[in-house]
């Protein structure tokens, strides 16, 4: 079962230990929830998602110009067939994507020195689509912040513990295009694996196909529930509270009918230590950089090299 949370419950001071209290039993438990009450407009999601088509509806020759595999950072769009998540089994993902990263000036030094993941985001020629994904990366960013602080006090640490530690993050926003299945034996949209990073916000279109796989049981679908988010929690998260959260394996069947999805992949600046938690026992990991636990992750994802 996937719990329903709504954040105004927190944001809004109405019931913050209530919420405090759900938000810790679903990321020890599922490793999943739905959550109402976000605060994020709904004309901007809608935006995001007419983009989203305006640029997969494009010929692939025009998509190819600003292709993922030309930058080291990983920013731009991923063909149908470039990633496998299911590690174990290799097998391609059906889907396409395009990945936007924190939003850089040419001339900052990092840029210029090559620094991993310090990179400038590459833009389709697309009337809107810059300022409407930069509009929407700032706004999930912001929510994913403040969830953290929901966090923090659910592992008895101060409200505030991670102020700071997104203000130049490694955080991803993807927007993400199924194609509908051709029947064939075997497709996945996206094989079983679980998230890199803190959580993960993802905004869908009511297409059945996510599904999830909770310790000892079975896999099970996701609801939708229209303007919610699916929220969870991911493998950093998971190492930073030494196992106390949970990150739980979810696929993506290969739809029906075409499937759209916006994934929001809260993440922290590179430089941040992920170390065991205060309070949270011996730790079973050792620290390390955000950005180097990252990295460790992305190289086993794609079946091409990534890189200018």
């Amino acid at each position: 079962m996937i719990p329903v949370l709504d954040f105004t419950r927190f944001s809004g001071g109405t019931d913050r230990d209530g919420f405090v209290a759900d938000l810790g039993a679903a990321a020890r438990g599922p490793g999943f929830f739905l959550l109402t009450g976000h605060g994020i407009d709904p004309v901007l999601q809608a935006a995001v998602l007419a983009q989203a088509d305006t640029f997969f509806g494009l010929p692939p020759a025009e998509k190819e110009k600003v292709s993922i595999l030309k930058t080291p950072h990983y920013r731009g769009w991923a063909h149908d067939g470039l990633e496998s998540l299911d590690e174990a089994s290799g097998q391609a993902d059906r889907k396409e994507s395009f990945n936007i990263g924190y939003d850089m000036d040419p001339a900052d030094p990092r840029v210029a020195a090559g620094e991993p993941f310090r990179g400038v985001n590459q833009w389709p020629d697309l009337p809107g689509f810059r300022d409407t994904m930069l509009a929407y990366y700032d706004a999930a960013l912001g929510l994913g912040v403040r969830l953290c602080r929901a966090i923090a006090l659910d592992l008895s640490l101060p409200e505030d513990h991670f102020n700071g530690m997104f203000h130049e993050p490694l955080a991803a926003l993807r927007v993400l295009h199924y194609p509908p299945s051709t029947g064939a034996t075997g497709e996945i949209g996206a094989g079983a694996h679980s998230d890199y990073g803190v959580v993960t916000l993802l905004l869908t279109d009511g297409e059945p196909g996510l599904q999830v796989h909770p310790r000892g049981g079975d896999w099970i679908d996701v609801p939708h529930l229209p303007g919610a988010y699916v929220v969870n929690i991911g493998d950093c998260l998971m190492r930073w509270t030494n196992d106390i959260y949970v990150s739980t394996p979810h696929r993506v069947l290969r739809p029906k009918r075409r499937r759209r999805s916006v994934a929001m992949f809260v993440e922290a600046n590179p430089d941040v230590i992920v170390a065991a938690l205060p309070g949270t026992g011996a730790p079973k990991y050792a620290p390390i950089r955000a950005a180097d636990y990252l990295q460790s992750r992305l190289d086993a994802t794609y079946r091409e090299k990534v890189g200018g």
